[in-house]
């Protein structure tokens, strides 16, 4: 099995991996490279809901796919929160190629109100919050209806993390030599 990279022209996504940069709940960079990859039947699930996103003028920036099952350990060494990390030694469906974290942008490029950052470890990232506002209730629904449709299944605590149903029992967890280019390696 080989993991399928994320990028234009195939896949009409933004792409900012916020793990190779300081832009996140660590403080800096985890992976030395950014890389956007995910397992086929994942890479399938992302072009459906592309197709549907672009049926309503709307666009995806991709936050984080493929997670080298080192970065994993690295993640939860930092903040071992099993309500926002998975446990490494469970593993992670982003380990998996199977999970995506992801925005809606609208046809300028701008993020839509989710009401929080991506990876704001608090009740406020959960779906289905009723204190943030309408506007970022309906923008999290429409996000919600349009990865559903397309087959992912949700995690209940980030409105930013899709995953594929069952993905533990479906997929082995991977280490950076999976990607086509490490990412955990200069």
């Amino acid at each position: 099995m080989s993991l399928i990279e994320i990028a234009a022209p195939a896949y009409d996504v933004d792409i900012f991996i916020a793990y190779a940069t300081a832009n996140n709940f660590t403080g800096k960079p985890v992976y030395q490279r950014p890389g956007c990859y995910l397992h086929p039947d994942a890479a399938a699930c992302l072009a459906a809901a592309i197709a549907l996103a672009k049926t309503m003028g709307l666009r995806f920036k991709v936050f984080d796919a493929f997670r080298p099952s080192e970065a994993q350990w690295v993640l939860w060494n930092h903040t071992p929160d099993p309500d926002f990390l998975a446990d490494p030694r469970r593993g992670s469906p982003h380990s998996m190629g199977a999970a995506v974290d992801l925005t809606l942008i609208d046809s300028t490029g701008k993020e839509l109100d989710m009401g929080t950052a991506f990876d704001a470890f608090t009740p406020l990232s959960h779906h289905g919050n009723l204190e943030i506002s309408a506007v970022a209730q309906r923008n999290r629904a429409i996000l919600l209806g349009i990865m559903t449709a397309a087959g992912w299944d949700f995690y209940r605590h980030e409105w930013w993390h899709y995953q594929l149903f069952n993905a533990r029992a479906r997929y082995p967890v991977l280490d950076d030599s999976a990607a086509p280019l490490s990412m955990m390696k200069a």
